[in-house]
């Protein structure tokens, strides 16, 4: 009887229907195969340490970053990473052609703190674009082997930060992934870009944890100076402006020699831009890189993203059509009831449980929106780094 009545069903339903719905279970299955296959390994990830690099545990660190008239972040959070509780390591800063007032700063600071190295930027090559050039100065300079790249506008969740991310290492690892949220703040912006780097995070964390990995952020990542030296920089990628965190990772990591670390004291917290045009302009940019990921990574990511895109498109429309309301609301339960299973353990891993509620709202939106700025950025190229 129950067979009879579901063919009864079927039998019922148009041709244009039936396609719509199962485009929509299409969409849906494939959905659930990447929260149950991949996304979930992070969430339930439980973070461990690593064996001592070389039986050391304290091994010299390299602290890099570069700036560009970032006087007021770098008079904040300078001091923080200075004084972080490690006993061997450097902060090296490359003062990258800034005309405010870094160098002054900069050059009170190093009385008082023997372990900043500043190495100083003071014409602009206009055949290199970025940040690329000035951080690889900065990782040419660097005396230790292990490097830890953060930015200007960036302050350790803790004086463990060091010290966090070096436990992660072991004899087979070149690349540690760390998180950078951004402070919270006021305002549906805020809640938005950090439900983005919430999203973000999820996905490259995850795809590391499945032996994947495909990017990082450049707000803190470590790597070896070998491997980067080995693999000549970021000579492949020179052209593009942005990219020398995620291009980076792409070329050199593999699912032997990286590894992930969400200890809360391992985290990295920046400043989150205060107007939608700022975040705009910043999106575009991280965007643009995607198209230079190597085949099999703009396969998987362009598969996630287009299949949940489907999926609201069909939602919305056959349910305002009121096709078959039932198996749509059925199919849509299913997916959200996995998506907040998988994301609320995530989120309390991250430390972003405040999110999630944000996160169910906001999906259907976002899942427009980041096509929106990905059409946008191929059509009109965003400038480069400032």
């Amino acid at each position: 009887m129950g067979l009879y009545t579901t063919m009864s069903i079927f039998s019922e339903i148009s041709i244009t229907s039936l396609v719509l719905l199962g485009l929509l279970g299409l969409a849906t299955l494939i959905q659930l195969i990447y929260y149950w296959v991949i996304f979930a390994r992070l969430a339930y990830y439980r973070d461990s340490e690593s064996e001592p690099v070389g039986g050391n545990d304290h091994p010299g660190v390299s602290v890099v970053m570069s700036a560009r008239n970032e006087y007021h972040h770098l008079v904040k959070n300078l001091p923080e990473l200075l004084q972080q509780d490690y006993p061997d390591f450097e902060v090296v800063v490359v003062n990258h052609t800034s005309s405010d007032e870094t160098a002054s700063l900069l050059k009170e600071l190093k009385p008082l703190y023997p372990h900043l190295k500043v190495v100083s930027i003071e014409q602009e090559l206009n055949f290199f674009k970025g940040k690329k050039f000035p951080l690889s100065i900065g990782i040419k300079s660097a005396k230790n082997e292990l490097l830890l790249l953060t930015d200007a506008d960036c302050v350790p969740a803790s004086k463990q930060w060091i010290k966090k991310m070096v436990e992660h290492y072991d004899s087979k690892t070149d690349v540690v992934l760390g998180y950078g949220p951004y402070e919270p703040r006021k305002g549906l912006l805020n809640l938005l870009i950090r439900y983005d780097t919430f999203v973000v995070a999820m996905q490259y964390l995850s795809y590391a944890l499945a032996g994947i990995p495909y990017m990082g952020v450049g707000r803190n990542l470590s790597y070896r100076k070998s491997m980067f030296i080995r693999n000549k920089g970021f000579t492949s990628h020179y052209k593009i402006s942005s990219g020398d965190d995620d291009l980076f990772i792409n070329q050199v990591a593999n699912k032997r020699n990286t590894q992930i670390n969400i200890d809360p004291d391992s985290f990295v917290y920046s400043a989150p831009k205060t107007t939608f045009n700022a975040y705009f302009r910043q999106k575009r940019r991280h965007l643009t890189t995607g198209k230079y990921y190597k085949t099999k990574f703009k396969w998987l990511l362009g598969l996630f993203s287009f299949t949940q895109l489907l999926f609201w498109v069909l939602f919305i429309l056959m349910l305002s059509l009121k096709i078959q309301p039932i198996l749509v609301l059925s199919l849509f339960l299913l997916k959200l009831i996995t998506t907040t299973i998988v994301q609320k353990n995530t989120a309390d891993r991250l430390g972003e449980h405040h999110l999630l509620l944000f996160s169910l709202a906001i999906e259907p939106i976002y899942v427009f929106l980041i096509p929106l700025i990905t059409f946008i950025s191929s059509i009109n190229q965003p400038k480069a780094w400032k």
